[in-house]
């Protein structure tokens, strides 16, 4: 069959605009972690904060601010598995080595989406030479693109990698460094190990922030019809904290202040990139942190900054500092600006959440603890509590349960790094803990004794969730 020029024309003109319309319907999403980045650093969640946040505050100012989310773990490596998988961490490895379920960048790609991803990956490498593939890593598990770091910036050995491949063998030695003034597991804190030829700490964070931007950049020129997914997974302020000379004294808040101002900068140049290109309308931007930070009561009195906010302990812990997080979400037109969610979330939801967004049905056995919440973000009715429960877990993989206002801990400590490793009931004392934490959010007045039944309850909830082996019914 032959066309005319005209007919040719108009199917042109069908073909852009059903593609269009498709694009239209599938926003871009961009998914911003910090890394031990506190519930109390950003001003819009705390008045009193010494660190200015403008770029995370307009985020809030332009979405919605969610003031009970979670990490599934209050460690990197755990909360990055419950991110990618929608599963607790407990249950199964940390590691997507040898995964061959959904994770939200193969869930993503099959509904079309170029993905990639910057940063910090930490969830293993299948390493049999540097000069070979790197197997089991983000080209493994679904990403197109992949320019980042094997683990924390203080974990050895340190070099970079692009898709599978190391950009240069960490083929020499760097020694152990520490701060002055902080605790040994602060300030520009790094462990001895290997490390490639020219590699310096203090460059990773700016070369992920023009890698993140190059993403969005290329994405816009290439391929505008199609949508992308950006995970931007932040080594700061992780240790080591190492702001660039911009940003040295631009908070009241020490070396890690301003390391976290720097951090802020960060999720701006992704932002303005948006704006450059005519994005933000059709990109849903979530901003949020993998667990609590080091941050001691010592330096909440030195600094005046209580980087948890009102909460009770830090990384690691079971305690609300070592896993509540800072959560935005923003999406134009779609998320209503300004709004603030009090329901309880985690990140495991974000599996179920991106299959919602893209109109995708997750297969039996995958999300097996994942909520799709987008009838939180776009305001629709719902039940509440909107999660039956949520699972918490420590450094030390205590895990404490949350269901509704309640939250019990079963031991009396926090295991993590807020106390010893033990802490020995008293003879006719309490178990462990119970916390309500609608009248008690910095977690101080323990009811383990006075509500028995509510011990029992979530007690066998737990216990319940953990045989089961899922959260969410149906899974």
């Amino acid at each position: 069959m032959k066309y005319t020029p005209l007919t040719i024309a108009l199917l042109s003109f069908v073909l852009t605009v059903s593609l269009a319309a498709a694009a239209e319907s599938r926003p871009n999403i961009v998914f911003i972690m910090a890394d031990d980045m506190g519930y109390g650093d950003a001003g819009c969640y705390n008045a009193n904060s010494k660190i200015p946040t403008r770029h995370i505050d307009r985020l809030a100012r332009e979405g919605m601010r969610f003031t009970d989310a979670h990490a599934p773990a209050a460690l990197c490596v755990q909360t990055r598995y419950g991110l990618m998988t929608g599963r607790y961490p407990f249950r199964a490895k940390t590691t997507l080595v040898d995964y061959d379920g959904l994770t939200v960048a193969s869930l993503l790609k099959r509904a079309g989406y170029a993905t990639g991803c910057v940063g910090k990956w930490h969830l293993g490498f299948n390493n049999q030479g540097y000069d070979k593939p790197l197997g089991g890593g983000p080209v493994a598990n679904g990403f197109d693109k992949y320019f980042g770091i094997p683990a924390s910036l203080d974990i050895p050995p340190y070099y970079y990698i692009e898709n599978d491949r190391a950009v240069a063998a960490p083929s020499e030695t760097i020694e152990a460094n520490n701060s002055s003034g902080w605790s040994p597991i602060q300030g520009a804190f790094w462990r001895e190990g290997g490390v490639a030829l020219g590699f310096r700490h203090v460059d990773v964070l700016p070369k992920f922030a023009e890698k993140s931007v190059d993403l969005v950049n290329m994405h816009a020129k290439a391929s505008p019809e199609k949508p992308f997914f950006l995970y931007l997974a932040l080594p700061a302020p992780h240790t080591p904290w190492m702001p660039t000379k911009k940003y040295l004294g631009k908070s009241k808040a020490g070396m890690y202040g301003d390391f976290a101002v720097q951090v802020d900068d960060v999720v701006g140049g992704v932002l303005d990139a948006l704006d450059r290109h005519g994005l933000t309308k059709n990109t849903l931007v979530i901003f949020t942190s993998d667990n609590g930070p080091v941050w001691y009561a010592a330096d909440v009195k030195r600094l005046g900054h209580a980087s948890v906010g009102p909460l009770r302990g830090m990384k690691a812990d079971a305690w609300e500092g070592g896993h509540r997080m800072p959560f935005i979400a923003r999406w134009p037109g779609r998320i209503e600006a300004k709004s603030t969610c009090k329901e309880t979330i985690c990140l495991t939801d974000m599996l179920a959440t991106f299959a919602a967004v893209t109109d995708q049905k997750l297969p039996n056995g995958d999300g097996l603890d994942s909520y799709n919440i987008t009838p939180l973000l776009l305001g629709r009715d719902h039940k509440s509590p909107f999660r039956e429960a949520t699972i918490h877990q420590s450094g030390r993989r205590v895990l404490a349960v949350r269901s509704g206002k309640w939250k019990l801990i079963p031991a009396l400590g926090s295991g993590g790094f807020s106390e010893p490793r033990k802490v020995k009931p008293k003879p006719g004392g309490p178990r462990g803990q119970l916390y309500d934490m609608e009248a008690d959010l910095g977690e101080t007045k323990n009811l383990w004794s006075e509500h028995p039944a509510i011990v029992k309850r979530l007690t066998s909830l737990l216990e319940g969730y953990r045989k089961a082996g899922r959260s969410v019914p149906g899974r």
